[in-house]
Formats: structure tokens, C-alpha cells, sequence
């Protein structure tokens, strides 16, 4: 990969934790959860196994065939970039895959159902057509209540060591439960609610009994919408192919900036691919898994004072109820990380998203405040918002406007074919 750009990689210094609560060494790279710290070091030789199979492939200097993902009855071709290691080891025990419960997690994806009024699904605030996200800066839940977050997408969320911007949960069936019961998405009263509503509906009540063997409980709900979610796995774009031998693949503009997005520009000190031998190892999705205070958070205007109450709690050793308090206060959600963690290194802090098929996913930001890929280069090029907090990591970079173009068409190169001809197939659908 060294003639790819992707030589470097972050030393043990840099992702050192930091103890809840405690004001600790003054790095603000931290792994996204305790438990998927463990994940990681587990992966480690699964990873280097899959991505010495990318490499083999790429020596060949052939067009490489998808790889298909057989599980029980359940098959299909993983793309291009997205090793059959890497996204079995994703796959829990508790909920193996099948045809038929992916099946019946597609169709509740869509159903409107499952909101309170049936005025929207899952799909509303992650729509194919915006690469699985909603276009806009924040989604808009029942009765038009806007959100404080935008949406993520859920391409490749399967490999998400943390749900959501600020990993409040683990896995894509606890995500799966959350907007169920906010007040702003769905608006349903309880999950039981939810459970009621399908079980009358004969043909739920059948296709659950035939993918879980029962009726419908929340658990089975929610592993049927993460089952789904899990066939949503994106890769063979243009650097993929690029990276296995094809060198037309890639535009000579995307090839100078993907030597600038390792390099001068240094994006991949937090969004990082294959870097076998680093400590960070992680995956090929141009993420560190980690959290960081870009910044972003400023844009809220009550942040300097939720900052420093946030502070005060880590100080005293705030636990759940406070820091719950602090976050449903005006503006709350700004905070990010420190909600989940009570760290005062986390105040302001986001995860760091994975940069594969981001041609499709704005705006950017956990607050959507990006509109475009150009203003995103903008906001990195000056150093992120300055701040208390703000990524040691984080500093200005001098690049010329034609070097910020090149790093934005290294950034579209990421992006999947087939997602892309899905999203400009929906499109299409809503043109008069």
C-alpha cells in the first residue's frame, strides 16, 4: 500500500485511553467503547488475514469477482474491498442470518407502521436515494419534531464499533430499538406498543413465527431490522478497484488526493484504512472508531456554558442521572461522547465517520452543517472551531484550492456503484 499513500499509520501515544472521570493524559484519541477496544485487539489477526487477501488480489492485477457470504440458509456477494473474514466475524451468534427473517427485516424497514401515527419508517430518515441517510441537517420524526443529530447512514453501520454519533449502544438491534420509543422519531409510547400493533397484523404474526419460530416480541423485531441491515454492506468503488490492480479506475485528480488524504493533508490520522501494523487497526472504512472534538459543537451557541457544567460533573463524578439531566437541557446534545462517558475528555466529541460513499450522505457533521465536500475540506483546511477541547490532533493544513478539489474527488472515488445507481434510481422515482 505504500504506493497507494497509505504508509502511515498512528503510534501507540496517540490512542492511549483515558479513565472515566479523570482528567488523564491529555490525548483526545480514545477507542470508541471499553468493550470494542476488546473487539479490536480480537479482530486484529482477522483483519490482517482479510486484508492479505485484498493485497494478494491486487497483485494479480485482475478484475476481482464479489465474494460470496454464506450463513445457515442465507447467501450473498459481499463487494469488492469487504473481506468474507471481516464481515462474518460481524455477524452475532444470537441472530444468525437467514433468507427469511432478512426478508421480513426488509419489509419492516419500510413499513410505516411501526411509527405511533404510521406516518413514517425507518427508511424515512435513512433513504436509499440519500445513500441510506435523510438529506437533510437534522431528521424530522412524527408530528414534524425535529431532531438535534443528523441521520448516519447505515451503509456498512454492521462494522460500527459504537451506535449512533456518540456510541451510546453496541449493536445494530439496540439501535434498532431507540427510535421506536423517542419522542421525536417515532413517537411511540412503549416498545410493547409497538410489539401489539404487529402482532395483530396476520401476515407478521406468520412471517415471524416462520423466521424466529413465535410470535412477536421486541426482541425478535429488532434483530429482524438488523438482520437487514447487515446485508447493507458497501464497497467496489473506484478505489477499490483501484487498490486491486485496476489502475484507470481511479481519475488522475482522486489519485492526487488520495496521496494528499494520507499525506499532507493528513485525514487519515482519524480516518484510517488498513493500516495492518498500527495500533489503531481497524477496518477498510476510513475510520478510527474514536471520538474527537473537531469543533463542530460550537455551532450550538449554548456550548460554552453546557461545557463547563459538563466539566464540573466529570469533576464530582457525575454518574447516568446528572449527566441524562445535563443532556436534556437546551442544546444538550452538543456535548456528544461526554453524555455516554462522563469523560471530561469527551465534551464536544463525535465519532468519526466512515468516508465510503459520503458522495451520497450530506450534509456533514453531526449537525449537518456542512453542505457539501468542499465545505467540509474548507473546515479541516482552517483547523477545525478552537476550542478548550478540540483534537490535540486537529491543526491547520496548507492546501492550495486545486489541492482541496483533488482530496474532494478522492472522497467521491469512495463511493459504491451499486449504492450510487440505487440512490440515482430513487431519485429518478420522484422527478414529476
Amino acid at each position: 500500500m505504500k504506493d497507494l499513500g497509505f504508509e502511515s499509520t498512528v503510534d501507540i501515544s496517540r490512542t492511549s485511553g483515558v479513565s472515566r472521570n479523570s482528567g488523564g493524559s491529555r490525548s483526545h484519541s480514545r477507542l470508541a467503547l471499553s468493550s470494542s477496544h476488546k473487539k479490536s485487539l480480537k479482530i486484529k489477526l482477522v483483519v490482517i488475514a482479510a486484508f492479505a487477501i485484498v493485497v494478494v488480489n491486487a497483485m494479480a492485477g485482475s478484475n476481482v469477482p464479489s465474494v460470496c457470504a454464506s450463513d445457515g440458509d442465507f447467501h450473498m456477494d459481499l463487494p469488492l474491498g469487504v473481506p468474507f473474514e471481516l464481515w462474518n466475524y460481524f455477524i452475532p451468534s444470537d441472530n444468525p442470518m437467514s433468507e427469511a427473517k432478512v426478508a421480513l427485516g426488509r419489509d419492516l424497514f419500510f413499513d410505516k407502521r411501526l411509527s405511533a401515527d404510521g406516518s413514517l419508517s425507518c427508511s424515512t430518515c435513512h433513504n436509499p436515494r440519500f445513500g441510506f441517510t435523510d438529506g437533510k441537517s437534522v431528521p424530522e420524526g412524527i408530528h414534524g419534531r425535529k431532531g438535534t443529530r443528523s441521520a448516519p447512514t447505515i451503509l456498512n453501520a454492521m462494522f460500527n464499533a459504537g451506535q449512533f454519533w456518540d456510541g451510546r449502544v453496541d449493536s445494530l438491534e439496540e439501535q434498532a430499538r431507540q427510535p421506536l420509543v423517542n419522542s421525536d422519531e417515532m413517537g411511540n409510547p412503549s416498545t410493547d406498543a409497538v410489539v401489539a400493533r404487529l402482532r395483530v397484523i396476520p401476515e407478521y404474526s406468520a412471517r415471524f413465527s416462520a423466521a424466529f419460530g413465535g410470535e412477536v416480541t421486541i426482541g425478535s423485531l429488532s434483530k429482524a431490522i438488523a438482520a437487514f441491515e447487515r446485508t447493507l454492506v458497501s464497497g467496489n468503488s473506484p478505489f477499490d478497484r483501484y487498490v486491486a490492480g485496476n489502475r484507470e479506475a481511479m481519475s488522475e485528480p482522486a489519485r492526487k488526493g488520495m496521496l494528499l488524504f494520507n499525506g499532507k493533508a493528513r485525514c487519515s490520522v482519524c480516518h484510517t484504512f488498513a493500516g495492518v501494523f498500527a495500533v489503531n487497526q481497524s477496518f477498510p472504512f476510513f475510520t478510527d472508531q474514536m471520538y474527537h472534538n473537531t469543533g463542530i459543537a460550537l455551532n450550538e451557541p449554548s456550548f460554552a456554558g453546557l461545557a463547563k457544567k459538563a466539566a464540573a460533573l466529570a469533576k464530582a463524578g457525575a454518574g447516568k442521572a446528572e449527566l441524562d439531566r445535563l443532556a436534556a437541557e437546551p442544546g444538550g446534545g452538543a456535548l456528544g461522547r461526554f453524555l455516554v462517558s462522563g469523560n471530561v475528555m469527551d465534551i464536544g466529541a463525535f465519532k468519526t465517520p466512515s468516508l465510503r460513499d459520503v458522495e451520497l450522505t450530506g450534509p456533514y457533521f453531526h449537525d449537518g452543517s456542512a453542505k457539501t465536500l468542499d465545505d467540509v475540506v474548507r473546515f479541516y483546511v482552517k483547523g477545525g472551531n478552537n476550542n478548550p477541547n478540540r483534537d490535540w490532533q486537529l491543526e491547520p493544513v496548507k492546501l492550495s484550492d486545486h489541492e482541496q478539489a483533488d482530496l474532494v474527488e478522492f472522497l467521491k472515488s469512495l463511493t459504491s456503484d451499486s449504492f450510487k445507481r440505487l440512490a440515482e434510481a430513487e431519485s429518478q422515482k420522484n422527478l414529476p
